[in-house]
């Protein structure tokens, strides 16, 4: 099987969301063992990108783990490109397959509007195609501003097989001359684009479905000037729980935001690789792993949904994976070292992310701990009586982790007795198991909370 070269193009105006990661992923997978993965950047369009943009998405490519992936040498920027995109137009232009278009946008709305109206494609006329050279060379030295538009050949049929979508056809009357370079001397983004892709060696393009209409135009470029044409791939677009597209200029599910909520990269990356595609590993992998699993003519059709409850699922399986030591740095600030290891593998099942820890932390051993509402009803349902029980045993010297039992002979018993106690402890009728909170909970701060919930009314506290 030949190796692939692949490449992942964000253009840098908003935050890198699901779907955009999504892409980059399948791209990578494609890729992955032996081929090449390129990262371009397409910011050709100054008006939206931004270099806070750029470096935003870089840091999220490294998160995902995608970085020692990339070839840092390798990198373009459609920026920094511009006299390779005219030398290809001059190209053109000489074999009179390009031409200037002197069209006022009044003009063009009206002739699209028009075709609409008879229920006829929004298609160029091609009015500025039969120009005399001289006469649109006297025009462009006058200083009057021109696009330039590509000739489509007549009667024809642009045909491809998508790789996930399956043999593609466009006649070429439907197109109509299309723009290539704006009036301002900037390459129209597929213009680029199709020009990088060739240039760079990319076999394998995964995009989004919103770009399959630009594929056609993009093979007749490529075709006339001799370059390669890649195989494409069109990925169906990631929609939100109520069915919209996701966006990068909302930043609706952006990577930053997953990451600062405390989402391991490891849980979004196996989230991701089944999102729309089929992996039949229902285990958590890693990149390689994954890769293995991953075929790309198994990616469906169908929009996918963004699914929460499946990212936390992936999210608990990558929290269960990664070891205890790990988090030990998370809970130094409050744990004594000596009971850090055994506090993490306490609170490992309660923890969903990372955070989880240093709460559970400062619960467990902090000045001050908050009751939320169910723990104030469980301390109330628990009665002063229970804590002052509680307070005696201690007092007289007796184990912390004795108490269920001592409470439970003085006729404290079921749910009162055990949520009331772990509500007194932590603020929570849910957390740890509660002979680990009394076992790793410094004596006098247990003893001090007892105290506090048999002299005080809960809704004080």
């Amino acid at each position: 099987m030949n190796s692939l070269t692949t490449r992942f193009a964000p253009s840098p105006s908003g935050l890198l969301h699901l779907g955009n990661a999504r892409t980059a992923l399948f791209s990578l997978l494609a890729a992955l063992p032996d081929g090449r993965f390129l990262l371009r950047i397409e910011d050709s369009d100054r008006a939206r990108v931004s270099p806070a943009f750029e470096a935003a998405l870089r840091v999220d490519l490294e998160w995902l783990g995608f970085g020692a992936y990339i070839d840092e040498a390798a990198i373009w920027r459609q920026s920094e490109r511009s006299g390779v995109y005219n030398d290809f137009l001059e190209r053109l232009a000489h074999e009179n397959l390009v031409y200037p278009c002197f069209c006022a946008e009044s003009e063009l709305v009206a002739e699209r509007a028009s075709l609409r109206a008879r229920g006829l494609p929004p298609r160029y006329s091609g009015r500025c195609a039969a120009l005399k050279p001289a006469d649109a060379r006297s025009r462009i030295m006058a200083g009057e501003r021109a696009v330039w538009r590509f000739r489509v050949p007549p009667g024809q049929e642009v045909g491809f097989c998508d790789v996930v979508r399956g043999p593609q056809r466009m006649a070429t009357n439907l197109l109509g001359d299309f723009v290539v370079r704006r009036a301002n001397g900037e390459a129209m983004f597929f213009f680029a684009n199709a020009l990088d892709d060739a240039l760079s060696g990319v076999t394998l393009v995964l995009r989004g479905e919103d770009h399959l209409a630009n594929t056609p135009r993009q093979i007749l470029i490529l075709r006339a000037l001799g370059l390669p044409v890649p195989d494409y791939g069109h990925l169906p677009l990631v929609l939100s729980a109520s069915g919209v597209p996701l966006s990068k200029r909302d930043g609706a599910g952006s990577l930053a935001a997953l990451r600062e909520e405390g989402f391991l990269p490891l849980a979004v990356v196996n989230y991701l690789a089944r999102l729309g595609a089929v992996v039949e590993s229902e285990r958590l992998l890693p990149l390689v792993e994954l890769a293995q699993a991953f075929d790309r003519r198994r990616i469906g059709h169908a929009p996918a949904h963004y699914d929460r409850d499946q990212l936390l699922h992936w999210q608990r399986l990558a929290m269960a994976a990664t070891p205890v030591a790990e988090w030990v740095s998370w809970v130094a600030k409050h744990v004594p070292q000596a009971d850090r290891l055994r506090f993490v593998e306490a609170v490992r099942p309660n923890a969903l992310f990372p955070e989880d820890y240093r709460r559970w932390a400062e619960i467990m051993y902090g000045e001050r701990r908050t009751l939320d509402d169910d723990a104030r009803a469980a301390i109330v349902a628990a009665g002063g009586e229970l804590f002052h029980a509680a307070v005696a045993h201690l007092d007289a010297g007796g184990v912390a982790g004795d108490l269920p039992a001592v409470l439970k002979a003085a006729g404290h018993g079921g749910r009162r007795l055990f949520h009331g106690l772990r509500a007194a402890l932590t603020g929570r009728v849910a957390g740890p198991e509660l002979k680990d909170i009394l076992a790793l909970m410094p004596r006098a701060l247990v003893a001090r909370r007892l105290r506090e919930c048999g002299s005080t009314d809960a809704k004080n506290l």
